[in-house]
């Protein structure tokens, strides 16, 4: 991998450090995985140690407890516990492992303090509090004040200094500082780089020209309202047939539950998965990071292969993207999803698959479809054909 250089390392690489170091690889390794320099690993590993006291108690001949030793393995690299296999059972040493999490939580907390900062000498500083605590005293909006008496501080500045408790005013006196609270901040998931590891969209062409393979699924989901509903998308690039699947949520749990549940359907009914989905393309969104549910059957034996894009590129996956432009034709982007049912995007569905297409000479997805696989597969995921009078392409039709 190509060494990108003067970037600060960011939670996916650091992740893929602690990854890496759980199975033992070395620094050098790591650095040709991540495309840094090694010395920059082992730094990162060094600086960012968590320590964790031994809870054997080392005494003397006379009773005093002594310091824990230094285990003799931490003296040479990687100078973690990481790969040890005697790291959860009950070891004489203190324990000093990398953990990703905490190390970016040091990182972020240590670039803050270095951008901050009172920029404004003593003088200034107390002169400036005392005209913003009059202003604000005489119920003063913040930026009034400092527009009017032209102080050489902003908004965010003064209200940095206010939370770390420099100023002489609190919060309560500002008029609008204690009606707004922090916003909650949710860590979005995504898919690790060890588990693309062979599944890589260069991964994907090699095995289809190797199996000569010339359709496949392709993956994706629409977004409704942020944080509601969503829809994952199954796209069948051989005939354009397009399948919604509801999710109540954009998480990595809940499409893997949809998705077995879709393969005990197929159970059921006597088909294998596998003939209709030999093979899935998606993108690197967190919703897919459970490998093995898409990959693998309702036994746990894997039954397709799961492969992705690589980052920012949609273009790897076009025939799923345009054809979302027929859902949007009725559901317009900004539309949320949480009042939808499964029936009610089954039915969406069977319209658009039912738009007859000049690239398949007239016919219509669903013709293609269930005359490659049959009727009964398509009724398996809730589609059903529509007359070509009957179809309609607007949001007229989630009135019906």
């Amino acid at each position: 991998m190509e060494q990108k250089k003067n970037k600060h390392l960011t939670l996916e690489d650091r992740n893929e450090i602690q990854q890496c170091l759980d199975h033992g690889m070395t620094f050098k390794a790591i650095a040709g995985r991540i495309g840094k320099d090694q010395t920059t690993v082992s730094k990162e590993v060094k600086k960012h140690l968590n320590f964790t006291a031994s809870k054997v108690v080392h005494r003397d001949r006379n009773g005093n407890e002594l310091p824990s030793p230094v285990c003799p393995k931490l003296l040479k690299t990687p100078f973690v516990c990481n790969p040890c296999e005697k790291k959860r059972y009950s070891c004489p040493f203190q324990k000093q492992k990398y953990i990703a999490k905490l190390a970016q939580q040091e990182y972020e907390t240590l670039l803050v303090d270095a951008r901050e900062g009172i920029a404004l000498n003593k003088e200034e500083f107390y002169v400036a509090d005392q005209v913003i605590a009059n202003g604000i005293q005489q119920g003063q909006h913040l930026y009034h004040i400092l527009q009017s008496n032209h102080l050489q501080m902003s908004k965010s500045a003064v209200y940095r200094n206010l939370q770390k408790g420099y100023l002489s005013v609190s919060a309560i006196d500002f008029p609008r500082v204690v009606k707004f609270k922090p916003r909650r901040q949710k860590a979005m998931e995504y898919v690790p780089k060890t588990a693309k590891i062979g599944r890589t969209y260069a991964d994907f062409l090699a095995f289809t020209e190797k199996n000569g393979i010339p359709s496949w699924v392709e993956m994706d989901t629409v977004i409704g309202r942020i944080g509601g509903k969503v829809i994952l998308t199954l796209h069948f690039t051989f005939c354009n047939f397009m399948v919604g699947i509801l999710l109540d949520n954009k998480t990595a749990a809940e499409a893997a539950t949809k998705f077995q549940k879709l393969k005990a359907a197929f159970s059921s009914n006597k088909v294998r998965f596998a003939r209709v989905f030999p093979l899935i393309l998606t993108d690197n969104g967190g919703e897919f990071s459970n490998i093995s549910a898409f990959e693998c059957n309702l036994d746990g034996v894997k039954e397709t292969d799961l492969f992705f894009c690589d980052p920012m590129q949609s273009c790897q996956k076009p025939r799923v993207e345009k054809n979302h432009t027929l859902f949007r034709d009725i559901v317009p982007k900004g539309k949320s999803f949480d009042g939808f049912t499964q029936e009610k995007v089954n039915m969406i569905f069977s319209h658009v698959n039912s738009v007859k297409r000049k690239v398949l000479n007239g016919k219509t997805p669903y013709e293609i479809f269930s005359f490659t696989y049959g009727s009964d597969i398509a009724e398996i995921f809730g589609i059903k054909p529509i007359p070509a009078d009957k179809v309609i392409q607007s949001p007229m039709l989630l009135s019906r």
